[in-house]
């Protein structure tokens, strides 16, 4: 069974209860440890080879705030020989020249220092302008949820996303990183 760290950050419940969402969904093909952000430090990381991060957007593409208070702990992370899968709750309607950017800050971020992106979703079905978690056109780096404006989606996008980056942690599986 794998063993997979999951770190998320949240404000105001959206973030956590998707968290929840994947965790009823993962915890049943794998062992899942869960921190909040705000609560840990460098070590915490060393003991996944397989990651999942979730935040949200804030504003004009800012990070969750205990993400922003993590980032330039998280900037000296070696992320060498992981798999990191990110995900992001965001508004595309409201805030959509900056729809999910914290994914793409923390992606770039995983990359620079060694670790391997899975989990790309497509941006088909998404209304927004512009995303730094837009790694290619028509791909996000990570899964995208908007609980504001797309509600009744979030839950079989999850179901999806789960199937695909179990699939991609897996060991065997060495074309599926997009990094």
């Amino acid at each position: 069974m794998k063993k997979i760290g999951l770190f998320y950050g949240s404000d105001t419940g959206t973030t956590e209860y998707v968290t929840e969402l994947l965790l009823k969904k993962i915890k049943k093909k794998a062992h899942v440890t869960t921190y909040e952000i705000g609560e840990v430090g460098l070590l915490e990381f060393d003991d996944f080879d397989f990651l999942i991060l979730g935040l949200s957007t804030w504003f004009d593409g800012d990070l969750q705030s205990d993400w922003e208070g993590f980032h330039d702990t998280f900037r000296r992370i070696n992320f060498s020989g992981k798999k990191v899968a990110i995900y992001g709750v965001g508004d595309q309607i409201g805030y959509g020249e900056f729809f999910v950017d914290g994914i793409g800050i923390l992606g770039r971020i995983v990359v620079e220092n060694g670790g391997k992106i899975i989990g790309a979703w497509p941006t088909k079905g998404y209304d927004f302008e512009s995303s730094v978690a837009e790694y290619l056109p028509g791909w996000f780096m990570g899964l995208a949820i908007d609980e504001d404006n797309q509600g009744e989606m979030t839950e079989p996008r999850i179901s999806e996303w789960v199937k695909q980056i179990m699939e991609e942690f897996s060991p065997t599986n060495k074309k599926v990183a997009i990094f």
